[in-house]
């Protein structure tokens, strides 16, 4: 059951963050931006995203580290993405990524922690013009694979 609940939050997680469109601050509810400035303070947002299910999305950097944290449109902190370096993953993800994407390279890491202090851990794998993000618990077990899309606009190598 806790490892559908896991893998159901990271589903959505996702699919939001593929289906996201860009907004100025000033289309940010008050409480949102309030929350915001709150929880970070001193920080700035880079970027507002609303997703699709209707929660917003600010992209900055904290204490030197580039940050997202989404939001309800009430204001509540519901998850915080901080990026770390690949050699801060769990030994088990890079493990894992080796034996099931040979071949591939992890690009980007992050740690996730939810609004119930709950971490998880993605890795974003790269081959060729192939992006995609593998989600994993916070020991390590794979939860969740999601192929990336290319957004309109960006030119892959």
């Amino acid at each position: 059951m806790k490892n559908t609940i896991i893998t159901a939050t990271a589903f959505v997680f996702i699919v939001n963050t593929a289906c996201a469109k860009k907004i100025k601050e000033t289309e940010v509810p008050k409480a949102v931006v309030t929350s915001f400035q709150t929880h970070f303070k001193e920080a700035k947002a880079k970027s507002w995203d609303k997703e699709k299910d209707g929660r917003y999305e600010a992209e900055f950097d904290w204490n030197k580290v580039e940050t997202s944290a989404t939001f309800s449109a009430g204001g509540k902190l519901l998850e915080t993405e901080q990026e770390i370096k690949v050699s801060q993953l769990p030994k088990t993800v890079t493990d894992y990524v080796t034996k099931n994407y040979s071949g591939h390279k992890i690009a980007e890491a992050a740690k996730i922690k939810d609004a119930t202090g709950k971490m998880t851990y993605e890795a974003e794998v790269k081959k060729d013009k192939e992006e995609i993000d593998l989600l994993f618990d916070d020991k390590g077990n794979f939860i969740k694979k999601t192929v990336e899309a290319p957004e309109k606009g960006d030119k892959k190598d």
